[in-house]
């Protein structure tokens, strides 16, 4: 019996650590769920003023202002249609400055001329966008092109508060500017397929075992 004691221990190890791997994942799985279920119900619910008091992320918001012809100009990608700029212009409403993404053009359309827009109403999500990082190259401000929606320095550069509302729907005529609501579609969600991985792991550490006593018999018949 020794001589299975040790592959009976690394297998049973092994596989505990595995499943346990694939129980977390599937806990993860139900707070992902429970966390995309809470902002898609913010997203949709039913706008309140802007300013009317503390804001949640992705919490819809209203108010009625002037867009303004100050801009900036950040390059995204987007599937299927590639390389364009997300227009983040500054939205004047109740004697404050905010930033507003009205969506995107394409990047033929970046220096496009897009008067200014008195007193429209918008609809939209309040969002603490955090895409740049150590590696985000630094804005060129002569030319107008960011690498990412970096709301403090935005805010700095168009002369606003840090304040980002991305644009929902808006009474705007003829709308120069293709609106991007914000989804859930960019968060990822991947727990699922993790959990298979470490179940299928520990299904294939315990073959292994099984294989390795196997061998040891045989030896010892």
């Amino acid at each position: 019996m020794k001589r299975y004691l040790a592959p009976l221990l690394i297998g049973c190890i092994g596989c505990a650590i595995l499943l346990s791997l694939g129980v977390w994942q599937v806990q993860r799985l139900a707070w992902k769920e429970a966390m995309l279920s809470r902002i898609e119900s913010q997203i949709a619910g039913d706008p309140v003023p802007l300013f009317a008091g503390p804001l949640e992320e992705y919490q819809a918001v209203e108010a009625t202002g002037t867009i303004t012809d100050e801009e900036a100009h950040v390059m995204t990608p987007v599937k299927n249609i590639g390389a364009v700029f997300r227009i983040v212009s500054v939205f004047e409403t109740d004697g404050r400055r905010i930033l507003l993404d009205r969506g995107f053009v394409p990047a033929t359309d970046k220096t496009a001329d897009r008067p200014p827009v008195e007193d429209v109403r918008i609809v939209g999500n309040f969002r603490t966008v955090e895409e740049s990082d150590s590696f985000t190259p630094e804005p060129d401000l002569d030319t107008n092109y960011w690498f990412a929606r970096d709301v403090p320095r935005l805010a700095e550069a168009l002369g606003t508060e840090p304040i980002l509302v991305v644009l929902r729907e808006s009474d705007e005529a003829s709308a120069p500017v293709t609106p991007w609501p914000v989804g859930t579609e960019g968060i990822p969600n991947n727990h699922l397929n993790y959990a298979i991985t470490w179940f299928l792991l520990a299904a294939v550490w315990a073959g292994m075992t099984a294989l390795w006593l196997w061998r040891i018999n045989r030896r010892t018949d």
